[in-house]
Order: C-alpha cells, then structure tokens, then sequence
C-alpha cells in the first residue's frame, strides 16, 4: 500500500511539472460596430454617403493559439496559429484561410532569440506599426491605402525568420520567404497565355531593428516582395485609382519613434515604398506622419494624426488625411470609442482625377466616387478581447 501511494504521488508530481513546463493559450479579439462615409463610389459610376455595419477596423478580428512548451536550458518549443474572420458575417478572412493571420512554430532560447518557421508578419508591420496611429490608436482607418507601404497586413508565405532577444533595449531580426517554385528561386510573375494562367511564386526578405530606452523608443524595417501579386492572397499594388505599375517588385523601408511624456504621448514615421513594373515601370510612395495621445484619464484618451502622402514617378499624386479618436475603456478588456477621418487628394493620373481612400483596405470603403476627390468618415464601436 505504501508503495502504491508512493508511486502514485509521483506521478502525479511529475504530471503537475509537466503542465508547469506547457502551455496553450486561446485568446482572441472582436471588433464591431457602424461606421459612416461620404462620397463613396457607388455602382452607377456617382458617388453616394454611406451607413453601413462595419468590423475589425479599430483592430483586426481574430482568434487563435500560442503555445511553449520548457525544453530545459532556457530552450522553449513556440508556436502561433491565428485565424481572421468579420464578426458581420462569420467569414474567413485572408482569403479564407484558417489561420491566415497567423501560422508559424519553432524555438526560443533564453538570451539570444527565437527561429520560426511559417506564415509570419514581415518586420516592416512589427518594427513600424507601433510608431503608427493605425497601430497605436485611432486603428485600421489611419493606415495607407491597401497597406502597400506594410504596415498592418504584411504576412509572409513560407518564411524562416529571427528575432532577436531584448539587448539592453535593442532588439532586431531578419526574414527569408521562399518562392518555392523550382527553378524560380527569385520568384517569377503570373502568367496567362492561350487561355491558360500558369500560376507565378512570389519571394520576400526583410529585416529591421527597434531601440528603447526609458520613454523613447525607435525602429527601422525594410520590406522587399519580389512579383507581390504571385502571392496567396495576392499583396495589392494600387492607391485609390492610380495603376502603380508595382507588379515586378514591392518594396519599402521605414523608420519611426515615439516619447512617452506620462500623460502626453507623441510619435510618428515615415515611410518610402518603391513599385517596379514587368516593363521597368517605377514610382515611389512617400508618407510622412505625427501623431499624439493625450490621457484625461487611465480610462478615457483621446488621439489625433495628420498624414500627408506623395505619390511620383510612372503615376502622381497628393493626399493629405487627419484622424481621430476617442476612447473609453470598460475594463481591462473592454472598449468603446468614436473615430473621424478625413481625407482629400489632389494630382492625376493619366489625366483622370486621383481619388480619395479612407482605410488600409479597400474593403472598408473603396474609393471615393467620380468627380469627388475627398471623404469623410465616423464610426462608434466597440472592442473586446478574451
């Protein structure tokens, strides 16, 4: 008897340390609520104001599982799957993948980093966007048009990657995506011919570095997609109705920074994207943006963004945007909050009036109608995260 209790708290000592050494979490976030825009495209070639039921603007809507399990010595298995999907709808994001967000596994050493392997962010999303209002405060709206610059939507097919540990506050990283098409190691475009659409690869490699100390803190990413459209789902290569001509080669570099005063937080970026075309089409993107916070209260703050966008080269044009937030929290997991933006373009391309486009993401809004060359948008919504 002795030797049977014996052997059976041993058991289940070893079961509880091998639950103390792993673990899964399931987390997730929905978003929700009405937004409101004006002159948006409609389908008899005008433009009309809009009401509509909108979700996964403030943050994307997601769900998902993180994992690590001790493989002693300070190594940890990791892992990450995340799916996106619309709240209004219960439909796959992503193109319908199941964990389109998100999906990579690999392993982490204490002091020196983490090597993973899967569908990733690029470090352009996770260097810069927290220098962003639209990863920061005011959300989805406050990013580029279509996110050609990678800011928020950066997923990398099929990629190693490594992240550095924190170095005194310097962290850094760099990112290989492969083609994985023989004989197209560099990628290659997609190609219709006959009738017949022979499906192209598309390459990725980026790499970056973050710096804090005390309040202020900075990063720096480079981004390089090579055939973006090759891509599944494809990386989108227009603004509003300008042809880009970007379909050989994505690529941009970032660099942003912020202070953290207390109360009062400030911070901003820019960021260059170059588009190259099959034909040896090129233009570049320029955004400049500041923005700050101000905290009435540890529940209630409220943000504001200026972003001025210079488009040059094969297509021109100007956009300048301004947007808001108020926010409220709940709780701790809880949030409700107010948006407003505004944006107005100015250029040609091609002779035709450049349009405005209000989100980083066309299915948001889509551009504005013909003849209008500026939106206005407002939204109530709310946050939840589990």
């Amino acid at each position: 008897m002795k030797k049977w209790i014996l052997t059976a708290g041993v058991s289940v000592l070893a079961t509880t340390s091998a639950h103390a050494q792993s673990s899964v979490t399931f987390y997730g976030l929905l978003d929700a609520g009405v937004s409101y825009v004006t002159n948006a495209a409609n389908s008899k070639g005008g433009s009309s104001h809009n009401f509509k039921f909108d979700d996964g603007v403030i943050q994307g809507n997601r769900w998902g599982f993180r994992g690590s399990e001790d493989l002693g010595g300070g190594m940890h298995a990791i892992f990450t799957l995340e799916g996106g999907f619309a709240v209004g709808t219960g439909v796959a994001s992503q193109g319908g993948d199941l964990f389109g967000r998100q999906a990579f596994v690999g392993i982490s050493q204490d002091g020196v980093g983490a090597l993973t392997f899967g569908r990733q962010y690029s470090f352009s999303t996770d260097y810069i966007s927290r220098f962003a209002a639209g990863g920061v405060t005011v959300g989805n709206y406050a990013f580029r048009m279509n996110d050609v610059d990678q800011l928020t939507s950066s997923r990398i097919n099929n990629a190693i990657k490594f992240s550095s540990a924190d170095f005194s506050g310097l962290t850094f990283g760099a990112m290989y995506g492969f083609s994985n098409q023989a004989g197209d190691f560099a990628g290659s475009p997609t190609t219709t011919t006959g009738g017949v659409t022979t499906q192209g690869s598309s390459r990725t490699y980026s790499f970056g570095a973050n710096y804090i100390h005390g309040p202020f803190s900075m990063g720096a990413a480079y981004t390089d997609i090579r055939y973006p459209t090759s891509s599944s789902p494809a990386f989108p290569i227009t603004i509003a109705n300008v042809n880009t001509f970007g379909n050989k080669d994505l690529r941009t570099i970032g660099v942003g920074a912020k202070y953290d005063f207390g109360k009062v937080l400030v911070f901003g970026n820019w960021t260059n994207t170059r588009f190259e075309g099959t034909l040896g089409q090129s233009s570049h993107f320029n955004n400049y943006e500041i923005d700050g916070r101000y905290m009435f209260t540890p529940a209630l703050s409220a943000a504001l963004a200026y972003t001025f966008s210079d488009l040059s080269g094969s297509s021109t044009g100007r956009w300048n945007q301004v947007s808001s937030i108020l926010d409220y929290q709940l709780s701790k997991r809880t949030d409700v909050y107010v948006i407003g933006v505004y944006q107005k373009a100015s250029g040609s391309n091609n002779g035709v009036q450049v349009q405005a486009e209000i989100g980083s993401s066309s299915s948001f809004f889509g551009n504005s109608g013909s003849g209008s060359n500026k939106q206005i948008a407002a939204r109530i919504g709310m946050r939840h995260r589990f």
